[in-house]
């Protein structure tokens, strides 16, 4: 258990190492569900051109 401690301390500096990993994470979750958003568009979009040819 103890080395676990240690882990998640980071040797003093957990606070920087955790707020950069969560940083991080939510970069590329916000990647993610812009890179869907963004395809259903364009889609959608595409359906609408080939629907007025």
């Amino acid at each position: 258990m103890n080395a676990l401690q240690e882990f998640i301390h980071m040797g003093g500096y957990a606070f920087y190492v955790w707020t950069a990993y969560g940083i991080a994470a939510l970069i590329l979750i916000g990647n993610i569900i812009h890179a869907q958003i963004r395809h259903r568009q364009v889609i959608r979009q595409i359906r609408q051109e080939e629907e007025q040819s």
